[in-house]
């Protein structure tokens, strides 16, 4: 994987790391359309578990612990690459939906 700082992450970079990672480990033929977004699903789920019992947040989470933010980020990536993994294997090009938005 790239470590932090050694260059911008791209959406396109993203894309091209998931399929080496999914292609290394043969999981191809699990990741259709149906399957990564049920798996999308269940990671917004334990994304929406996180602030479930918080009540309103303010933004930039001042009261929240340091290891409440890693959990966030860690979810929030989870999310991140199931969205960028499921655009690839629909043959969408997510930056550019994005823009024409």
């Amino acid at each position: 994987m790239v470590k932090e700082g050694d260059q911008s992450v791209t959406l396109d970079l993203l894309k091209q790391k998931m399929a080496e990672f999914s292609k290394e480990r043969e999981w191809d033929k699990f990741h259709s359309p149906r399957n990564l977004l049920l798996a999308l699903v269940g990671e917004v789920g334990e994304l929406s578990e996180i602030f479930q019992w918080k009540g309103e947040v303010p933004k930039g989470l001042p009261d929240w612990k340091e290891e409440e933010r890693v959990h966030l980020g860690e979810e929030l990536s989870d999310v991140l690459l199931y969205l960028v993994r499921l655009s690839d294997v629909c043959g969408i090009d997510l930056g550019r939906a994005a823009l024409r938005k």
